[in-house]
């Protein structure tokens, strides 16, 4: 017998007939003898028609009553749920993240889990009873409100539930049944991996990959949570087993790239002329940190005369004018002549903890690119990955030449 938990996002949940197959999922998780907990998205569509009234209720809203509305979605789902498995002969019941309680801290809309009991989901599996957590939210201790964990926060919910109560695996059902060498819209050769490491999976997660939500890998790495990604389409009574992610010992046969992954919310900014002195560079990052804007790529470049620079960042597309307008406020104290944009550019990057151990895997992405004519404008390295920024139009293009490249094609 083992513990499990089960999730199941907003599209194997859109509706009542494919709640009942989510049941079918658990019962046969049930019969086999484990004790279950379930934690469920909102049905699909849902989270965003919440998010709709409430902009047009008032854009100046209140978060503590934005989080009361948008948390609303997986209560429903939960109640059906449990209601479903009940009709199936289980006991079963829901429970909403102030019950357990999941504990946030204050940031509503995107808050963070600071703590689970999980005291009452265990006493409930000693009495034969399946848990249906609603996901996505919590409860912040100072206030009693509840709060909610930001897009994605179920697979978030289900990793710290998971580890809450020492759960001996995670499964996140969603649309697809694992974690491709790159999206396989774009790549028809892309083949499913059977084991990630825990770091690739981070990194394709902050670097496109829809799959997870980053959040949730960094929880079940720290916290050791085996989590597995599934279909909730398959067959419930001959599912496929999927992807595991992992820590990096647990795989054997270890490529040196894993996957590709691109995101396409990027945006490019170029700060024009800046004075080439001490001090210039936190006059300009330090005001977009304290507006949480997220800073990725950064390039300088001195001029001749030596006294002035370039600068080129990116941050998300989302909040490119945003940025602008932080940025423009600021020209006195920076000291640029122009500000130049694109919106235009997306980031490709290749994944692998084999990297760490093969010199020059970049500089073959590099070559092979400029053989196909397609330019790059920024670059960024880490331990495991690099992202090179290139223009939107050859998305395609350098993601099927990247995937070849590496052998990601073969089976």
């Amino acid at each position: 017998m083992a513990r499990l938990v089960m999730k199941f996002g907003g599209t194997s949940v859109a509706n009542i007939e494919r709640i009942r197959n989510v049941a079918r999922h658990v019962k046969r998780e049930i019969d086999e003898g484990h004790e279950v907990a379930v934690v469920v998205s909102a049905m699909s569509g849902k989270t965003n028609e919440l998010v709709g009234w409430v902009n047009d209720a008032n854009r100046q809203y209140d978060p503590h009553e934005y989080d009361a509305v948008v948390a609303s979605g997986e209560q429903v789902t939960s109640g059906l749920l449990a209601i479903v498995l009940q009709e199936m002969g289980l006991r079963a019941r829901s429970w909403q993240g102030w019950q357990i309680p999941i504990e946030t801290n204050g940031a509503h809309g995107s808050a963070r889990i600071v703590r689970i009991d999980g005291a009452r989901l265990v006493d409930g599996f000693g009495q034969g009873e399946v848990a249906v957590i609603a996901g996505f939210q919590g409860v912040d201790p100072a206030t009693g409100r509840v709060s909610t964990l930001g897009r994605g926060g179920s697979d978030n919910s289900a990793v710290a539930v998971a580890a809450a109560i020492k759960a001996d695996r995670c499964d996140i059902y969603t649309d697809v049944d694992g974690v491709y060498t790159t999206d396989p819209r774009v790549v028809p050769k892309a083949r499913r991996l059977d084991k990630v490491a825990f770091e690739e999976m981070l990194e394709m997660a902050s670097l496109g990959a829809k799959v997870l939500q980053v959040r949730s890998v960094e929880m079940a790495m720290v916290h050791g949570v085996k989590t597995f990604v599934r279909s909730s389409f398959d067959d419930p009574a001959n599912p496929q087993p999927g992807t595991l992610i992992c820590n990096e010992e647990d795989i054997v046969e270890e490529q040196v790239v894993t996957g590709i992954a691109f995101s396409k919310d990027e945006a490019q900014i170029t700060l024009r002329k800046v004075a080439d002195k001490p001090g210039v560079a936190a006059a300009i990052f330090q005001p977009l940190a304290q507006a949480n804007v997220n800073v990725d790529m950064i390039i300088q470049v001195v001029s001749d005369d030596a006294k002035t620079t370039d600068i080129t960042f990116t941050v998300p597309a989302a909040e490119f004018e945003r940025a602008r307008a932080i940025l423009e406020k600021s020209k006195d104290v920076i000291g640029f002549s122009s500000i130049q944009a694109s919106t235009d550019v997306v980031k490709v990057s290749a994944i692998g903890v084999g990297m760490r151990s093969h010199a020059g895997v970049a500089a073959e992405a590099f070559r092979a690119l400029a053989e196909k004519g397609i330019n790059i404008r920024a670059i960024t390295t880490s331990e495991i990955k690099f992202s090179v920024l290139i223009d939107a139009a050859y998305t395609e293009l350098a993601v099927r030449t990247l995937h070849s490249l590496y052998g990601l094609d073969k089976a």
